[in-house]
């Protein structure tokens, strides 16, 4: 069992001033990053039938956003160690609303793909740039939990965010339908918070003028003395020997799997309760909502858990085990409409829960700069999981009739991801 030293005052005055500073405001971040990137799941309800677009068409918009993504991750997270954190986040937030707002425009299939394509390269880098930002506040000891915290943003955008396009999906003002306004209206919000975050966000504990000295002091000692430990550990990890280290190389592997779940599941879920209920948009979007609302208990359970014991590596292969199992038994079910959608709830319950533990391997492992170098990598090649599960969970419908051959696909990719994570040679922190 895992168990924390005994804080000083001091100590735990100071955990307490920097979680409540910089955990809401970086939940209202990622809460907007988020509801921007999956909306199109939503708005397909209403875009690929009034755009003609096929399940493939969507498919491939939905993810090509990944492909743009790829290709700034490792740059990002860089930036955000050895530059500006709050520039940088600032700079993303409001190129990526912008380019929200131009989806709103869009007439064909390429304008699509181009505006998803962009999206991404606007993105890239904001969430492997906040976890390696997250170490220069928080203990490892304390970083799962923060790391929960600001990873609910996932689910809750997702439950607030249902009942937004609901309602948007229904609006006709001045005859736009209403999938344009919800890519519009969402993306105004991360323009403006991105300006906020220059003037709200501080790169490291001695610029905070928040901070008292004596916390400043605390904060910053704790932070060198695990620096140290980390680099005495086997020798000092570099970016190269990041890069070419087995483990690493598996952590990108189980995330690409991962996320082939997460993003199947996650763009396609409101269109699979609309074409198996022919329920009203408003009514799919809000029983959409349910996963995300089970997601939230889930997410901060398996981080305060395994923080608890400081077990990383059966926090996640457990998680992403339960998901690709609920899938399966859905597919199972699926003569039994409500029974097979329960199990599908569930399934999706578990899509993000296993993110606060996965995402505490690296950086309990390196040094700050090849943790920002790997955060990238993973991030980089599991989103390419977002590219690839969306698409072929349309290819696979367009070509057999049936989501059925779609979700075994995802299962199978959910399973692996749990059986490689088990192969990690990473000890208990």
């Amino acid at each position: 069992m895992h168990s924390e030293p005994i804080l000083s005052d001091v100590g735990r005055r100071t955990r307490r001033r920097i979680a409540w500073r910089l955990l809401p405001f970086l939940f209202v971040l990622y809460f907007i990053a988020y509801l921007d990137r999956v909306n199109v799941g939503y708005a397909g309800l209403e875009m690929s039938v009034n755009l003609g677009f096929t399940d493939r068409v969507f498919g491939l918009g939905a993810g090509i956003f990944f492909a743009g993504y790829f290709l700034f991750e490792i740059p990002g997270a860089l930036i955000v160690e050895r530059w500006s954190a709050r520039r940088w986040i600032a700079r993303i937030l409001i190129t990526w609303g912008l380019v929200t707002t131009l989806v709103a425009l869009i007439q064909t299939p390429m304008q699509f793909y181009g505006a998803r394509f962009l999206l991404g390269v606007a993105e890239a880098g904001f969430f492997p740039g906040i976890i390696v930002y997250l170490t220069h506040w928080f203990r490892h000891e304390d970083r799962a939990r923060a790391g929960a915290l600001f990873m609910t943003a996932i689910p809750v955008a997702n439950v607030m965010g249902s009942p937004l396009a609901g309602w948007l999906l229904g609006v006709h003002w001045f005859g736009i339908p209403g999938w344009r306004w919800l890519f519009l209206l969402e993306g105004i919000p991360a323009v403006l918070l991105g300006i906020t975050t220059l003037f709200y966000l501080t790169d490291w504990p001695h610029q905070a003028n928040w901070l008292p000295p004596e916390e400043q002091e605390w904060i910053t000692v704790e932070l060198q003395r695990e620096k140290e430990a980390k680099a005495g550990a086997a020798g000092a990890w570099t970016i190269r020997r990041a890069l070419g280290n087995r483990e690493v190389i598996l952590l990108a592997l189980i995330y690409f799997l991962a996320l082939i779940g997460l993003y199947g599941f996650n763009f396609w879920f409101p269109t699979i309760l609309k074409r198996a209920t022919g329920l009203p948009n408003l009514t799919v979007t809000l029983l959409a909502a349910l996963p995300y609302l089970l997601g939230v208990v889930a997410m901060l359970w398996n981080g305060w858990h395994s923080d608890r014991t400081g077990e990383r590596r059966w926090h996640t292969a457990v998680i992403l085990a339960l998901c690709g199992a609920f899938m399966a038994l859905a597919v199972g079910f699926q003569a039994n409409l409500w029974a097979g959608l329960g199990l599908l709830v569930l399934s999706g319950a578990c899509t993000t829960a296993f993110m606060p533990s996965f995402w505490q391997l690296p950086t309990a492992m390196l040094s700050e700069s090849a943790a920002a170098a790997s955060i990238g990598l993973i991030n980089s090649v599991g989103g390419l999981g977002g590219f690839v599960g969306p698409y072929f969970v349309g290819y696979l419908r367009t070509l057999t009739g049936s989501f059925s051959f779609s979700l075994i696909f995802l299962v199978a990719a959910l399973f692996l991801s749990a059986a490689l994570i088990l192969t990690l040679r990473i000890e208990r922190s």
